[in-house]
């Protein structure tokens, strides 16, 4: 094994390469490094160029105070700790075989999807799953994030936050937005006096998701009846209407309209399956089909929107596709998100379960993995494919990623093999 010394010639022995930063200041954090025998703790900081040092101002930033080594790939200058000129930081030249650099250069440039493919087919099954099973719970940890953010602007309320987080899931991408500023609007300790009653939660729904402020020509008596109840209702509770310009409706199927969504949230709301508590207690796929079972009220059994004309009468169910989506993006991610809140790993693990029991989405994301030769088993799959395509292919952070270690690491020769055809 080669002998790594720094550039005055110290022999380098490292003991912990410390903990890999992703946010602002040093590279890795409390490593643990001998230099000539002596041990050191502290940070680590990676640059190409000792220069880069000084061109990104950390010779004058107290955060890279206890670098104990700076690692280049050239030392075309020396570089010392901030404010103090006359003490200065060892560094190891550390070179990056030019193959490397080709392989990089080649995955930043390729227009493929994904990239490193040509060497997919050559990766080990148990690396490949262990990645996959990785960015499952990197997925799931980064919703946990933004759920606990939802839940601070819901007052701290796991109900309101289930609410919302359904709702906006409601919106299945295209509304995404438009349905949590609805849920938000929606006073749910007001609807609650008149859960019994679910014209009147259909006026407050549809009330607040702006729909029913206008005139509309040739309004049915339904309509009426609903602008009456909800005029009585808003000024009652002091509501406020979000803006209809929110919803869109181009290139939506009308079974997707968000009025459709709106009746079919009411409806569940008042079956009282708007639960959060009852979302804890499933156990089964059958509990969570059962939990998302609704229609919706007779009137929406003929209409797709106000002011369209009556069509075929049909109860608008959820498809079990729709379920499927709801119990990836809903079901699991608040439950993984209250197990880590209350320390209560069965609920992770359930999570996860759920995850692994059901299909795997239908997508160009899972397509394009399946045609480099990565197939998903389950929606476990599906979501950590979601995942490696969102936050490595997408930014280009190859580095990062085990695929993209694969590629960089191997001989030119060897990837052209893999690329020419059999």
């Amino acid at each position: 094994m080669h002998e790594l010394r720094t550039t005055d010639g110290r022999v380098v022995e490292v003991v912990n390469p410390g903990i890999h930063n992703h946010d602002a200041g040093p590279d890795f954090f409390n490593a643990k490094v001998k230099i000539d025998g002596q041990l050191w703790v502290g940070n680590v900081e990676v640059h190409v160029h000792s220069s880069d040092w000084h061109r990104h101002h950390h010779d004058s930033d107290e955060a890279y105070q206890n670098v104990i080594l700076h690692v280049v790939s050239e030392a075309d200058c020396e570089v010392c700790y901030p404010n103090n000129p006359d003490k200065k930081i060892p560094q190891l030249v550390v070179r990056v075989p030019d193959f490397v650099l080709q392989n990089y250069d080649e995955l930043a440039r390729s227009d493929m999807q994904p990239r490193c493919r040509n060497v997919i087919a050559s990766l080990p099954s148990l690396m490949v799953n262990s990645w996959l099973s990785a960015l499952q719970i990197e997925r799931l940890e980064e919703r946990t994030t933004q759920i606990m953010a939802r839940r601070e602007t819901c007052d701290k309320n796991w109900e309101d936050t289930f609410f919302v987080t359904l709702a906006r899931n409601f919106g299945f991408g295209i509304n995404g937005d438009a349905f949590e500023t609805w849920a938000r609007a929606v006073p749910l300790s007001a609807v609650a006096k008149h859960r019994d009653d679910l014209f009147q939660i259909e006026a407050i729904f549809f009330g607040q998701a702006g729909l029913l402020d206008e005139f509309l020509i040739g309004a049915d008596d339904y309509y009426d009846r609903l602008q009456k109840e909800y005029v009585y209702l808003k000024h009652k509770f002091s509501l406020k209407p979000m803006n209809p310009k929110l919803w869109r409706f181009l290139r939506l199927r009308p079974q997707n309209f968000p009025h459709i969504r709106i009746a079919q949230l009411a409806m569940l709301y008042y079956e009282q399956k708007l639960n959060f508590s009852r979302l804890l207690v499933a156990t089964t796929e059958k509990d969570l089909y059962e939990l998302f079972s609704t229609q919706v009220s007779e009137y929406w059994q003929t209409h797709y929107s106000f002011n369209s004309k009556t069509s075929n009468s049909s109860e608008k169910n959820l498809s079990a596709a729709s379920k499927n989506l709801l119990i990836i993006n809903t079901v699991a991610p608040l439950l993984f998100a209250y197990g880590r809140y209350k320390g209560m790993e069965e609920l992770c693990e359930q999570a996860l379960n759920f995850l692994q029991q059901l299909k795997p989405e239908a997508n160009s994301i899972v397509r394009s993995w399946a045609d480099a030769g990565v197939h998903c088993e389950s929606a476990a799959d599906s979501q950590a494919l979601i995942q490696l395509h969102r936050k490595y292919c997408e930014p280009h952070n190859c580095l990062r990623c085990r695929f993209g270690y694969e590629y960089i690491r191997h001989t030119p020769d060897f990837l052209k093999e893999k690329d020419s055809p059999s």
